[in-house]
């Protein structure tokens, strides 16, 4: 019935079975939480113990007899999922094998349906310590041929490591259990590269992480460092905004930017706190006496004397940014503009600084250059000035929003142009997409959003993991295939295939954050795996009634360096039921 009500949709609700068991349809966008040890079907059923309100029932009839209640009795936080005993687990999978077994006439069921793989919270309470069972049907076309059972245990988590398993008794063990006489190994590991980067506390209370998983066939010994003819793969999930990145004077000129975005949909603007340097006005009316100086000037001195204030500007800037950027030396008018007032705190002195403009540029005591196809309603006016005739642009209601937010938008868009383009020499990957004017103002805004995070990732591989233009290359096309494709999204995680000699300075003399060897035997529907997993995370959300045999064991001699790791151990038996 779960398997007919998820065809149209995943259930977002669990199904109660008799009064204890709760079951879940796992799949599509959900995360499995058997990933951590399994590799298996997309769907699949969980299995665990039902949560009850008998509680919280008990305490509405008492509220609703005293107004006043102490709040220790609110409800507590949930627990998280509940585990069912072992004995239980057994016999949930017992079922489940039945009504897959064609055998099983006696039954009455008619249209035998091959069902999703079925996986049970256990609560560690027997001595293997065993946290999930899992059935997975075997097939031959649409027919279901026998049953793979999975055991899962866990221990942990333990520095020791002489509580680790000797990869050949693991394989004597798996030859005895398979009736087996030849077994291959392959390895897995994954390794954290911000830590081995050096770099401390980074990235700090946020998403953000570069790994990478490497794949190998033919394992030695356990814990073993992958050789060279691995398989690597990076994984890099990136928040934007850490003050110690190199780019984080840009990431917070992209915040006002937001914020004046965000001020024009919904009529209501948050300016920063007021700078304790010179104001956003008096810097717009130094830099207006300036260029009204420059009309008086020789002209070859003027426009060296234009040169060196650009130059100057950008020299304001961060040096780290410098060093990424480099000195963009063609600001025009516009651009120099928004450097002064992206420091503006209110409306109305948001209204000063474009009252001054305008009068400047009415009375022809500037002539200010700006760049080719720029659109924006401050370019019009200038563009009207070359030919003495303005027209009368109110500033009022949310005029003086977009007009900022138009040339800090074009600004911005040159500034990731130039890194794109120029220093990554990434120009035959870089999308018209990104800097198109051809849908509204916030949709660019949401673009150039998605160009920020592309360039913090990049920046990160060039300062973490010294990544040089060949590595960068792929990658970008990566992101800005995916940012073409779908919204911003800080968690995505984005994969890049690479050679492990690029990131092996990182990980050779570390420790992974999981290490797995699976041994398997057969082939095909006839292939059965022993899996053996150290990992620095529970594999396990749910907790377990008997996990305490390596608590007391932690650290070894004391020392808190070594890692904690948690054991796990995956085995597995068929039955054929042809």
């Amino acid at each position: 019935r779960i398997l007919e009500e998820g065809k149209d949709g995943i259930p977002e609700h669990p199904y109660l079975y008799e009064t204890d068991v709760e079951i879940s349809l796992v799949g599509g966008s959900c995360k499995s939480p058997t990933e951590r040890f399994w590799n298996g079907s997309s769907a699949v059923y969980i299995l665990q113990k039902a949560t009850h309100n008998e509680e919280s029932d008990s305490m509405e009839e008492s509220r609703t007899d005293d107004a006043v209640y102490d709040p220790e009795l609110l409800p507590k936080e949930s627990p998280g999922p509940l585990a069912l005993s072992v004995g239980r687990a057994k016999q949930l999978i017992s079922l489940y094998t039945m009504v897959q077994n064609p055998n099983m006439t006696y039954l009455g069921i008619s249209d035998l349906v091959v069902l999703p793989p079925l996986w049970v919270r256990c609560d560690g309470s027997d001595p293997q310590h065993t946290c999930w069972i899992g059935a997975e049907p075997l097939k031959a076309g649409n027919k279901v041929t026998g049953v793979n059972i999975c055991m899962v245990s866990c221990d942990g988590p333990t520095a020791d490591k002489t509580h680790f398993a000797n990869l050949e008794e693991l394989k004597k063990e798996h030859k005895i259990r398979h009736h087996s006489s030849v077994v291959t190994t392959k390895g897995f590991a994954q390794y954290e590269l911000i830590a081995a980067a050096a770099i401390e506390d980074t990235i700090a209370e946020s998403e953000s992480n570069i790994y990478v998983d490497i794949t190998w066939k033919g394992v030695d010994k356990i814990l073993e460092t992958p050789p060279l003819v691995s398989a690597a793969t990076l994984n890099i999930a990136l928040e934007s905004g850490d003050p110690r990145s190199p780019v984080f004077q840009l990431y917070r000129e992209l915040q006002f930017l937001l914020a004046l975005a965000e001020g024009l949909k919904t009529g209501v603007s948050e300016w920063p706190e007021p700078s304790e340097s010179e104001s956003a006005l008096k810097l717009v009316q130094e830099f207006l006496t300036d260029l009204k100086k420059k009309l008086d000037e020789d002209c070859v001195s003027g426009n060296k004397s234009e040169r060196e204030k650009i130059k100057c500007d950008t020299a304001a800037v961060d040096s780290c940014i410098k060093s990424i950027f480099g000195e963009r030396g063609d600001l025009d008018f516009t651009e120099q503009l928004w450097c002064k007032m992206k420091g503006v705190s209110s409306y109305q002195q948001l209204i000063d600084c474009f009252t001054l403009v305008i009068k400047s540029l009415e009375r022809g005591e500037i002539q200010p250059w700006i760049h080719q196809g720029s659109s924006s309603i401050l370019s019009q006016l200038i563009q009207q000035s070359y030919h003495g005739k303005m027209e009368d642009v109110p500033l009022s209601d949310i005029t003086p929003i977009q007009m900022l937010l138009e040339i800090g938008l074009e600004k911005m868009k040159k500034d990731y142009v130039s890194f794109f383009i120029g220093k990554s020499r990434s120009s035959l990957l870089f999308q018209d997409y990104f800097i198109s004017t051809s849908v509204d103002l916030q949709e660019q805004v949401h673009r150039v959003q998605k160009l920020h995070h592309i360039l913090e990732i990049m920046v990160s591989c060039t300062g973490l993991l010294h990544f040089r233009h060949e590595n960068l290359l792929p990658l970008t096309q990566v992101c800005m295939q995916y940012y073409k494709e779908n919204p911003l999204n800080e968690k995505h995680v984005f994969q890049l295939p690479i050679r492990p000699a690029l990131v092996k300075k990182f990980y050779e003399n570390g420790n992974p954050e999981i290490w797995k060897v699976e041994i398997s035997s057969g082939h095909g529907q006839k292939e059965v795996k022993t899996t053996w997993q150290v990992s620095t995370n529970a594999p396990v959300e749910h907790g377990t009634a008997n996990n305490s045999g390596l608590f007391s064991d932690s650290t070894v001699n004391g020392s808190s360096e070594e890692k904690l790791y948690f054991i796990t151990m995956t085995q597995c038996s068929q039955v054929q039921f042809t």
